[in-house]
């Protein structure tokens, strides 16, 4: 099997390729050009969007020329893949600001040299379509039968699937017949859950272009599919009980960020650290047959290099240390400034930890007091009418609150 192709599946990013021995007689060939597709509904990815973009760097990094296909006009619909209900429509507007904004992260991810790797945008070919042409050259290409047995459909059909949402599939295909033709595109990457958009586009391009006759081989095309990650209990990989984890760090925190990687279980550190990282498997290998604490504080800090910067990672591992051990830099820690006034006659535990945001009501703050999982300083709280006063701070005159096992947050008096 090809070298680049080896190295995917050895490191998890392998679940169904359309034609895995052609795939690879192709690309020992020479560099081909492939594509991964995203759309912009938000103004941020998460690290569950990451996985084709991890695999695509290591494509690259054999010389391969991979694009990142910013689907500006695909998401003016929305793909019903993996959803139960249909996605709430945003204004175009929105859109293109979410476009620029998801680029950027791209390209600090990727780094488009417009050589090895560059963006491009759906819309540039999406938004002007004539629906009434479209019909006639892409969509009599498709078996309405053939589309409702794949299992994105099918699954909505038993709760209700729009019209709008039953042309994502044309779109998505349209898309690889425009950026084979553009730039002679021969392979879609994607998540498990676009199996069907994908193959449906080789498909197209076999029926416009011909590209699976032997006399027509330069337009034989393929698509490549990785598994949707999940963690050792089956959740979602990239949620926790406060949603998704951004790579924006306005959205989800650089320390939060980190800390989400520091706890993951135990089971999944091998497998986050071939997925997301880019460390040898071999040293993985040795880094994961040690202190299994060792390897998560490793992984947290190499993912948050990668996505934030080493500057970043470097502030949130003191910032860990700090909280967790007491070795590190606490002014690294998620920190709160409260004013002086308001501690001159005290101030309730609760309303502390509200103002720290270590709770998401009063109510749930009460229960952790409750519970013994609120501590002042390394004081454990347990009245839920205590006040905390200026006698209570630390040698530095700060208070560092913590919440259960995992949550810290210094609060600065000013």
């Amino acid at each position: 099997m090809n070298k680049a192709l080896e190295n995917l599946k050895a490191r998890g990013f392998f679940a169904q390729c359309t034609d895995e021995q052609g795939l690879s007689d192709l690309m020992d060939k020479g560099p081909i050009t492939f594509y991964v597709g995203c759309d912009p509904t938000g103004p941020s990815l998460h690290i569950g969007h990451m996985v084709p973009f991890f695999a695509l760097r290591h494509l690259r990094n054999e010389g391969h020329c991979g694009i990142a296909l910013i689907g500006g006009g695909t998401a003016r619909i929305g793909d019903p893949s993996g959803k139960t209900e249909m996605r709430k429509m945003i204004s175009y507007e929105q859109i293109d600001e979410n476009v620029k904004s998801i680029e950027s992260q791209l390209n600090n991810f990727i780094g488009f040299d417009n050589k090895t790797a560059f963006s491009d945008n759906n819309k540039n070919w999406l938004a002007d379509l004539n629906y009434i042409d479209f019909l006639r050259d892409i969509g009599s290409c498709f078996s309405v039968n053939k589309m409702l047995s794949f299992e994105a459909y099918k699954q909505r059909l038993e709760k209700g699937l729009s019209f709008i949402e039953f042309n994502y599939q044309l779109l998505q295909s349209y898309d690889f017949l425009m950026l084979h033709q553009r730039h002679n595109v021969v392979l879609q990457i994607g998540g498990d859950d676009q199996w069907g958009n994908i193959t449906a586009g080789v498909d197209l391009i076999r029926r416009k272009l011909g590209g699976t006759t032997e006399l027509n081989q330069q337009h034989a095309v393929y698509g490549l599919t990785f598994p949707l990650i999940t963690r050792s209990d089956g959740k979602k990989m990239g949620k926790t009980e406060k949603g998704a984890i951004f790579l924006d760090k306005n959205l989800t925190t650089v320390f939060e960020f980190f800390q989400y990687w520091r706890n993951v279980a135990d089971p999944d550190v091998e497998k986050f650290f071939k997925l997301f990282t880019f460390l040898p498997l071999e040293e993985i290998a040795q880094i994961c047959s040690g202190n299994i604490n060792e390897a998560k504080e490793r992984l947290a800090y190499e993912v948050t290099s990668i996505i934030h910067g080493k500057e970043e990672a470097d502030n949130a591992l003191a910032g860990a240390r700090a909280a967790f051990s007491g070795t590190g830099d606490k002014t690294q820690m998620p920190t709160v400034d409260i004013a002086k006034s308001e501690f001159e006659n005290g101030m309730g535990i609760i309303n502390l930890f509200a103002m720290a945001k270590l709770g998401g009501s009063n109510s749930e703050i009460r229960r952790l007091v409750q519970q013994g999982g609120a501590s002042v300083n390394g004081n454990n709280i347990s009245d839920v009418k205590a006040i905390v006063t200026l006698n209570d701070v630390d040698e530095d005159g700060e208070f560092v609150l913590r919440a259960g096992k995992k949550k810290f947050c210094r609060v600065v008096i000013k």
